[in-house]
């Protein structure tokens, strides 16, 4: 092979490459990138932060399955004739989208940050004839009133395809926050664990999950204990990864002392004895459908309790599987949980230390 030759298949097989190489990161890596910079957005002081792949559950069976089950909302005057006027409708036109909760003093306000197919121009006009229309710092601002209410939602476009927005009246401070602190660096970590999924939910301590579950349990399940180990946690984390037709669920309290989790996870286990027992019970056994019961069961022994140690935090994690079946049976009322035992667990658990 000459020279000439040589070097213009050493060209080919470059621009081959670099084709490949550029495909990999258009196709493969775009939805990654994304998923990356709407976090990178999120507030470091955020209470909470939801983030939802809609790309990604879309291809899902289970996200079927799910609006099947639940309720059809009524039609709505307002968005149907926003849908008309800006041809957004969210069901189609919405990719992903990153929401935090900012709790200050007694108020909290959203910021999110949603990727979508926006038509920007007609959105524009939209909101200049039913809000305000400003511009600040470079940006177009559109502040728009919320139905029914004195509120109002103020958003601006990133670039065409991204928009970011929020019910609090300075959007400029929520955009200009810094991103290099210690707190930016606990939620990344805590969002690069969860990249695999298209759902999840983290939730920064503030002691008040355990009191919410508190207040919000059924009285079988009420357990001050619980509550009290719960409020000990510094992370909370809820992750939803599609698998098949059904939704594989992974929650995760995180504190810095093995103690609480290691309780954790003795209680978590108890209560899934205690419940599969109670499903086994001669009465509710009458009392419930045999597919309700059998898909209340399926889940108890879909559940898997573990304990993480990273060194300076450690984890209980629970994961369990949400099925169609499931889904259908949760339609029903929920059967009543036995008491929850504070002070010991069932006999084939250790002994709970107070």
């Amino acid at each position: 092979m000459n020279k000439r030759r040589t070097a213009a298949t050493i060209v080919a097989a470059l621009v081959v490459a670099a084709m490949v190489l550029y495909g990999y990161q258009r196709w493969s890596g775009s939805g990654s990138s994304s998923h990356n910079e709407l976090l990178a957005l999120m507030p470091a002081d955020a209470s909470v932060v939801l983030f939802i792949d809609l790309d990604a559950l879309r291809q899902s069976p289970f996200l079927a399955e799910l609006y099947k089950w639940a309720p059809q909302p009524k039609a709505d005057a307002d968005y149907a004739q926003f849908l008309q006027s800006t041809g957004f409708n969210y069901e189609s036109d919405l990719n992903r989208v990153s929401i935090a909760l900012v709790k200050r003093g007694q108020d909290s306000t959203l910021f999110a940050v949603a990727d979508g197919r926006f038509d920007r121009k007609k959105i524009a006009a939209y909101a200049s004839q039913t809000g305000r229309r400003g511009t600040r710092g470079g940006k177009e601002i559109f502040s728009v009133p919320v139905a029914g209410g004195s509120r109002r939602i103020t958003f601006t476009f990133l670039h065409n395809n991204r928009i970011a927005l929020t019910n609090d009246a300075s959007l400029d401070s929520s955009l200009s926050q810094p991103h290099a602190d210690s707190d930016t660096q606990a939620w990344r970590e805590r969002f690069r664990r969860l990249a695999g999924s298209p759902v999840f939910v983290v939730m920064r301590q503030d002691a008040g999950a355990g009191a919410a579950l508190r207040a919000q349990a059924p009285g079988g399940l009420q357990s001050p204990q619980l509550s009290a180990l719960i409020d000990q946690l510094q992370w909370i984390t809820v992750a939803g990864k599609p698998e098949a037709d059904h939704l594989r669920v992974v929650l995760e309290g995180e504190g810095g002392a093995d103690a609480p989790t290691k309780q954790l996870s003795d209680i978590i286990n108890g209560l899934l004895v205690l419940a599969q027992a109670g499903l086994h019970d001669q009465k509710l056994r009458q009392q419930l459908p045999p597919d309700v019961r059998e898909a209340y069961l399926e889940l108890l022994k879909s559940a898997d309790v573990s304990q993480i140690d990273r060194g300076e935090t450690k984890s209980v994690r629970l994961m369990f599987d949400l099925t169609p079946g499931f889904l259908e049976a949760a339609r029903t009322t929920m059967p009543t949980a036995p008491p929850v035992p504070q002070n010991k667990v069932p006999a084939n658990k250790s002994t709970i230390r107070n």
